[in-house]
């Protein structure tokens, strides 16, 4: 026997009539006899940023009393607040930071008070001020995604991904007190003037991660006739397969199933979504699914696709809409959501208010998990990528921007602990915490937005 060092590349793609496939991780991408940082199976970082607005109740003067959001201990030995408990499973990769501000979201003049909820998205990623402005004259900063896309995106066929639940509207338009609506429509800024459209349509997010060449036609007819995008590279993946070992060809089957149970969830979508049937969201696109849950799956499903096959690196996600009425069924609660995030320091429509918190928060487990259970080199996608989720916003009922609701899952290959809840010194910028990431991330940054300096995650 000997060892040999001829591998398969892992740019390695499979393409048809408009299709293109990436491929996961297979063992037979790796040479042997060759130290695995060296190779395709070197550890390579991943990036996700979740929104959600409207602050929480946790943030409220009676919700930190009840520690609805942030526990009581510091440390490792602290025990799940409601609000977080369906993140309990994934302690070991949790880490919860408390009381940070968010000092650029707030007013800066007279003129722009009462535009919290405009600004506010803003913030989240880039933690600057944006500049109050109707026209094309934008301002905001580059946000902690697309630095990380910059730096490290470029070497995946799509540097970063942007997907939203609601309709945002258009990167236009003003939005009331004197700005334009594209401060509330993304967190993701490519630059200070270059805010980046988010997708709401998992087909158009799909046809982006697998969809190349052909013309719009071809597509639709290709949907019309039922067909799957797997049929375009049947023949390549036959020739594939036919040099792989038996675990590469499970590896690959298990792939292209994921692949083919997304599209398939989003065919059924379509098909009854102009099947002349009620919706819930009559001017939502046609791939959009009435159910919160169910589009916020197909989301993180097409996000741990790209992570799995390296078609990218970074994704952003808007799980909400700033002053959204949405009433969320399955949660139990049916006032609407902007409503209810007024809450009037009542206790009882704070303590809703949280139930439907931790609704949202509940979400994030299905994404941990589909990265858990991904193998990626010499651990899985959750060992291998940061997921951060919060808001930009504390105790709605004020519009107010401090005490943030915010945690961190992953192990950021190695550099996160997990495990961990770290209450901040009061007055601690927000962005100390994307500072601290971004340097976790290797984006060697000596300051971002109005930080002070690091937080120890």
């Amino acid at each position: 026997m000997f060892i040999t060092k001829k591998h398969l590349s892992r740019r390695t793609v499979l393409k048809g009539m408009g299709a293109s496939f990436a491929l996961p991780l297979l063992d037979s991408m790796v040479p042997a006899g060759t130290a695995l940082a060296k190779t395709a199976a070197a550890p390579v970082s991943r990036l996700a940023c979740i929104e959600m607005v409207h602050g929480a109740a946790g943030s409220s003067a009676d919700g930190i009393v009840k520690h609805y959001w942030s526990p009581v201990k510091e440390g490792a030995d602290f025990e799940f607040t409601p609000t977080l408990s369906p993140l309990e499973p994934f302690r070991e990769y949790v880490t919860i930071v408390s009381d940070t501000d968010l000092n650029n979201a707030r007013s800066q003049t007279l003129a722009e008070e009462g535009a919290d909820h405009t600004r506010s998205s803003s913030t989240f990623l880039t933690a600057a001020h944006p500049k109050q402005t109707e026209g094309s004259d934008i301002l905001a900063g580059t946000s902690i995604d697309q630095l990380f896309a910059q730096k490290f995106g470029q070497q995946t066929p799509l540097p970063s991904i942007q997907l939203c639940i609601e309709n945002v509207g258009s990167l236009n338009g003003a939005c009331g007190y004197g700005y334009s609506c594209v401060y509330a429509n993304t967190i993701s800024w490519a630059s200070p003037t270059e805010p980046l459209p988010m997708e709401m349509d998992p087909r158009v997010a799909f046809e982006r991660l697998f969809g190349d060449g052909g013309t719009a036609d071809e597509r639709l007819a290709r949907r019309r006739a039922d067909r799957s995008i797997l049929d375009a590279i049947s023949e390549s993946l036959s020739r594939l397969r036919q040099g792989l070992d038996r675990s590469d060809r499970n590896r690959l089957d298990d792939y292209f199933a994921d692949v083919r149970e997304v599209e398939r969830r989003i065919q059924k979508i379509e098909q009854y979504n102009t099947s002349g049937s009620a919706r819930a969201l009559p001017q939502a696109p046609t791939g959009v699914p009435d159910s919160f849950e169910e589009h916020v799956k197909l989301m993180f499903d097409l996000q741990v696709l790209g992570f799995m096959t390296n078609t990218t690196r970074v994704s952003a996600f808007k799980m909400g809409r700033d002053v959204s009425s949405r009433v969320y069924p399955e949660s139990g609660i049916k006032t609407p959501f902007h409503a209810l995030s007024h809450h009037g320091e009542k206790p009882d429509n704070i303590a809703e208010f949280a139930k439907l918190n931790r609704y949202h928060v509940g979400m994030v487990p299905y994404f941990l998990d589909r990265l858990k259970r991904t193998p990626d080199g010499d651990g899985t996608l959750l060992d291998h990528s940061i997921v951060i989720y919060g808001s930009p916003m504390g105790d709605s009922n004020v519009h107010e921007h401090k005490r943030l609701p915010l945690f961190l899952a992953g192990h950021g290959s190695g550099t996160l602990k997990g495990n961990l809840h770290v209450r901040c010194p009061q007055g601690t910028p927000m962005a100390n915490v994307l500072l601290t990431l971004g340097n976790k991330l290797g984006l060697e940054l000596k300051a971002f937005g109005d930080s002070t300096g690091e937080v120890a995650i």
